[in-house]
């Protein structure tokens, strides 16, 4: 039987008056009772009767907007973002009395493998079809702010409000505070590689319904379409799926708490994390707890990418290289932006300068935004490629023999030449950046 300070009224007060910290749940879902209900605890710490908040329409329209803003390709059933909008409301009423009636079962993932940035591998993207991401996002609206409660505030991966630019921001300030010994970890193959049963038990800590718990397991052992061969799989949540991030990080939590109640500092970001200690002895035994607690869990350190590490050597987190008290794009993050800028600076594009420009811009702006608090130097170098690499294409076009950057066509094309034509540079926005700052 569900707590009462759980359950919603017959006309609930949905959207108001809610607290900063849950400004970011589904008001068609949480009404102010059950928030209180959050912040207070409920009878038992566990949650009952929630499945008619998963199935409620006004949930499944709110999920269907997300998925309609989040784009995505098509599942196993070929049905596209555009196709099911054609006709959502009567998908929506479908899926309605599919989960009313306990009769909805997922399809199988569509699976595709995608390249590793700076990497010859490739990795696994699981698809579902858009139906089954309406109603794992849905779910999600229900099942995140009961397990937010729980997780560890140095968790910053897939969370609400948090981002890679939290978790790096606090790496700077340990790093500064003189936790300069870093345990850089990798859990292999993390996402295909959760215990399906320990997974759910953790889950069961918290949620007592049922059908809730079906329609979990139902995700967990849906099949995946590999070309032609459809499997099932014995361990993993599909990376791609919708509910796959909070389940992630719910396995991983006891985790986060277990470096707390040691006192080591610990940086999460889903399963890349760095605990930044005081000295190689306190690293080593940060290690050691955290390859006792990972093999207990049925899951595998990384032999080759786990590894103890000084500052001044230098470590890698979520993009950034930190070196001897300074940040760098790490070389993988270079070399992706590099060939993306590449494909639009082909010498033989087709397109004139405004135009290869105007298509240039969002993704050297993208890269500044991200990169903005590396060494200024970066940004310099960077910028000059880029010119070089226009300059080329300008000399190409006037079908001279020599193709490649000389200092005549620096003279000829020069870097007020490329700003009069609107080329964003990454070094006068850090330049701005920096006045703005030194103002304050």
């Amino acid at each position: 039987m569900e707590d009462q300070s759980s359950s919603v009224a017959a006309t609930p007060t949905q959207g108001e008056d809610i607290p900063a910290r849950w400004v970011w749940v589904e008001p068609s879902v949480w009404s102010e009772r059950m928030l209180a209900a959050l912040d207070n605890g409920v009878k038992g710490g566990k949650w009952f009767s929630l499945i008619d908040k998963v199935c409620k329409k006004s949930n499944l329209e709110a999920a269907w907007q997300r998925v309609h803003a989040n784009r995505g390709g098509s599942g196993v059933d070929g049905i596209t973002v555009h196709e099911y909008q054609a006709r959502w409301q009567r998908e929506l009423e479908c899926l309605h009395d599919l989960l009313t009636r306990d009769r909805y079962v997922p399809q199988p993932v569509r699976r595709v493998m995608i390249p590793k940035p700076g990497s010859r591998e490739k990795r696994p993207l699981g698809i579902p079809a858009v139906r089954d991401r309406v109603v794992q996002t849905a779910l999600r609206h229900v099942l995140e702010p009961i397990f937010e409660c729980d997780f560890a505030e140095h968790s910053y991966g897939f969370r609400p409000g948090r981002g890679c630019k939290d978790a790096l921001r606090r790496v700077d300030s340990l790093l500064k505070a003189g936790h300069i010994w870093v345990v850089d970890a990798d859990l292999k193959s993390y996402f295909d590689t959760i215990p399906h049963d320990r997974l759910m038990a953790r889950v069961e800590e918290r949620i007592a319904d049922g059908r809730v718990l079906s329609l979990l397991r139902g995700y967990l052992k849906q099949g995946v379409m590999d070309g032609l061969k459809e499997w099932q799989p014995e361990a993993g949540t599909p990376q791609g799926a919708v509910i796959s991030p909070l389940l992630a990080n719910l396995y991983l939590n006891p985790l986060d708490w277990l470096m707390a109640s040691k006192g080591w500092e610990m940086v999460r970001y889903a399963d890349d994390f760095v605990i930044l200690c005081r000295s190689r002895e306190e690293a080593e035994n940060a290690l050691s707890t955290v390859s006792g607690w990972v093999t207990e869990a049925g899951l595998t350190l990384h032999p080759g990418k786990t590894r103890i590490v000084s500052e001044a050597e230098g470590f890698e987190f979520l993009g950034y290289r930190f070196e001897k008290g300074r940040r760098w794009p790490r070389q993988k993050s270079k070399d992706k932006h590099k060939d993306a800028v590449r494909k639009e600076t082909r010498r033989c594009n087709g397109y004139s300068l405004s135009e290869i420009i105007a298509r240039l811009n969002p993704k050297l702006r993208g890269w500044y935004g991200y990169f903005k608090h590396c060494h200024k130097r970066i940004f310099r170098d960077h910028d000059g490629w880029v010119r070089r690499r226009l300059r080329t294409i300008l000399n190409y076009r006037e079908k001279r023999k020599r193709w490649k950057y000389t200092h005549a066509d620096h003279q000829r094309w020069n870097n007020a030449f490329f700003q009069t034509h609107g080329l964003f540079s990454l070094t006068m926005a850090h330049a701005v950046e920096c006045q703005s700052l030194n103002r304050r």
